[in-house]
């Protein structure tokens, strides 16, 4: 009997088809193709073919746009929004507008073109950790912002163009949609229940264990009750914090682990699927937030179509229990 099964952050229904249920097997040949190769300006040795470096890990080669770097961020050469003027917003009729300002990075996460995110040690999956951190920090300080979206695309279908490892971190200067649904439903949570609408779902996936993929010290990993896409999944940090860009060393090298886990059991049980990540965070200028920041991985293994687009319902062919429980079990 199919389930809709509501989320208890943003109130979003769903639908879990379990007539249609599919197992890991079932999406390999919904696997994506990787992005195109040939000549690659990330690769090491060719620092002068990207844009001018930004920030970098150089434990032995200070000098900048030079070889020597475990990790580098670079302005995007086409980017969504552009650094250099003032909002300037303004009203056309009933209509409003603003210039297209933010700030548009790439974090080139490995000197290694063959190399991806779940190949890399602990340690070099905490430096691309510390790297959106770091780019966070400084970001902040530009009172235009108001927002931080870090993400990552893998595979062609998820929208990445180029194969060399990387992640991205738009700034922008509104608040996304998408992030605010989030914050209503936490503060919504907070005025009934005077708790973290989070901190409650952590309670109940570890009682539960039916949802629950992996944990360490400092972070859970869970297929959310209300998924929206077969195997979403969920990184989320133990103790209540608002703002990712607040996650100390020891937290960063138990999410590097985590992480790292994660995608290397979505890889092993879907066989590499295109996948995009994204990190929600809480607003650059809210004061005291009870939001609670979080990690969503979403593969790309069903196509959306037009009752989704037309009826704001997604249909999921894979309860999230199985998936959990596919994840859980996989040998890495």
């Amino acid at each position: 009997m199919p389930e809709l099964r509501k989320d208890p952050v943003t109130s979003r229904w769903v639908i879990i088809a379990t007539e249609r249920g599919k197992r890991p097997s079932d999406f390999t040949s919904m696997t994506a193709a990787k992005a195109k190769e040939g000549f690659c300006p990330f690769c090491y040795g060719h620092e002068g073919n990207t844009p001018f470096e930004i920030w970098a890990y150089r434990p032995d080669h200070p000098e900048k746009n030079t070889p020597g770097w475990k990790v580098r961020v670079v302005p995007n050469k086409f980017p969504a929004l552009r650094i250099e003027g003032e909002l300037n917003r303004r009203g056309m009729g009933m209509y409003d507008l603003m210039d297209g300002i933010g700030a548009h990075e790439v974090i080139v996460e490995t000197p290694e073109h063959d190399k991806n995110l779940e190949d890399l040690s602990d340690s070099e999956v905490g430096l691309i950790i510390d790297a959106y951190r770091n780019r966070g920090i400084d970001l902040k300080k530009d009172v235009r912002f108001q927002y931080i979206l870090i993400f990552r695309n893998y595979g062609k279908s998820a929208g990445a163009s180029l194969k060399h490892p990387h992640s991205q971190l738009i700034a922008t200067p509104i608040v996304p949609k998408r992030v605010q649904e989030e914050i209503n439903g936490v503060n919504q949570h907070f005025q009934y229940k005077e708790r973290c609408v989070f901190c409650d779902i952590i309670h109940q996936e570890l009682s539960d264990g039916s949802r629950l993929v992996l944990e360490n010290r400092n972070f859970l990993c869970i297929e959310p009750f209300a998924p929206r896409f077969p195997f979403e999944t969920w990184i989320i940090p133990k103790k209540h914090q608002a703002d990712f860009l607040n996650i100390t060393d020891e937290e960063t090298l138990d999410m590097a682990r985590i992480l790292k886990s994660a995608l290397t059991r979505l890889k092993v049980a879907l066989k590499d699927p295109a996948y995009n990540y994204t990190i929600h965070t809480m607003p650059l200028r809210a004061q005291g937030s009870i939001f609670h920041w979080h990690l969503e991985i979403m593969p790309k293994l069903i196509q959306v179509a037009g009752f989704e687009w037309g009826s704001g319902f997604y249909i999921n062919p894979t309860p999230p229990e199985d998936a959990a429980k596919y994840l859980r079990e996989v040998e890495i």
